[in-house]
C-alpha cells in the first residue's frame, strides 16, 4: 500500500477455537506453517528494500479446520543504501518515504514478526516454523537477508524448506497465478487491493488452508 494500513504488531485476529494445541505441530511434522509475503523495492534480497511485510498465523476449527488466526504487518523504511527500482514501485504503488506511511525500522519489525512466530512455535509444541508464501523463495530471501543485516541469528523460519501455494493450487485447482487460484478457491479477488503485503499474505492463506481443508476431508486426518 501506498499510504495508511496496518503498521502495528497485530491485526485481524480471531479467537482460538481447538483446546489441543499439538494438532498443528502433528499435522506438518512438527512444522508451524506461517504465509508470508513481502513487498519490496526490486528483486535483488541482498541490495533491494524490504517495504512491508506480512505474517499470517493459522489455527485450527474443529468444525471448519483450517483458518486464518492472525496478521502481523509492519511497514518498514528503506535500510540505509538500499536500492528502490522504479518499476518495482510502479507495481506495488509504494511510496517509501510517504509520511503516512508510519513505517518502522527493518530490525524492529523483523525482531516482532519473529517474535509472534516464535509464541506460536511454542504454543503448538512446533520446532520450527515454515514459511508459506506463492513463489515463496522471493519471500524467504528477503526476510533471510533482512535477519542478517539485523544481526538476528535465530530465525525461527526453516532455512530453505517452504510451503508454496503456486504448487499446491496448481495441483488443487489447476491455476498457478494467484488471483485466479483464490478464486477458484471460491474467495474473492480484489484487485486494487493486491500487492499490499497484508492482502496477499491474508489471501494466500486463505488459499492454504482450502487446500489443506480440501486434502484432510478427502483422506480423513481429523480435526481434533
Amino acid at each position: 500500500m501506498a499510504s495508511g494500513g496496518v503498521t502495528g504488531r497485530l491485526a485481524r485476529a480471531v479467537p482460538l477455537m481447538n483446546d489441543n494445541h499439538n494438532v498443528i505441530a502433528n499435522r506438518f511434522r512438527g512444522f508451524l506453517p506461517v504465509i508470508v509475503d513481502v513487498e519490496t523495492g526490486g528483486f535483488n534480497a541482498r541490495t533491494d528494500a524490504l517495504l512491508e511485510i506480512a505474517a499470517v498465523t493459522l489455527e485450527v476449527d474443529p468444525e471448519a479446520g483450517w483458518r486464518r488466526q492472525a496478521t502481523f504487518a509492519f511497514h518498514v523504511r528503506p535500510f540505509p543504501g538500499a536500492n528502490l527500482e522504479r518499476r518495482a514501485l510502479e507495481f506495488n504503488k509504494i511510496d517509501p518515504f510517504h509520511p503516512f506511511r508510519l513505517a518502522v525500522e527493518e530490525g524492529e519489525a523483523m525482531k516482532e514478526v519473529f517474535a509472534a512466530v516464535r509464541r506460536q512455535i511454542n504454543l503448538h509444541a512446533c520446532t520450527r516454523a515454515i514459511l508459506v508464501g506463492h513463489n515463496p523463495a522471493f519471500d524467504l530471501a528477503f526476510v533471510k537477508a533482512a535477519a542478517d543485516r539485523c544481526g538476528i541469528k535465530d530465525m525461527p523460519f526453516h532455512n530453505f524448506s517452504t510451503f508454496d501455494t503456486a504448487a499446491l493450487s496448481g495441483v488443487a485447482y489447476g491455476q498457478t497465478v494467484l488471483a485466479r487460484a483464490v478464486r477458484a478457491a471460491g474467495f474473492k479477488w480484489d484487485p486494487a487491493a493486491a500487492h499490499s503485503a497484508i492482502y496477499d499474505a491474508e489471501r494466500t492463506a486463505d488459499l492454504f488452508c482450502s487446500i489443506v481443508n480440501r486434502w484432510d476431508q478427502a483422506i480423513g486426518i481429523p480435526q481434533d
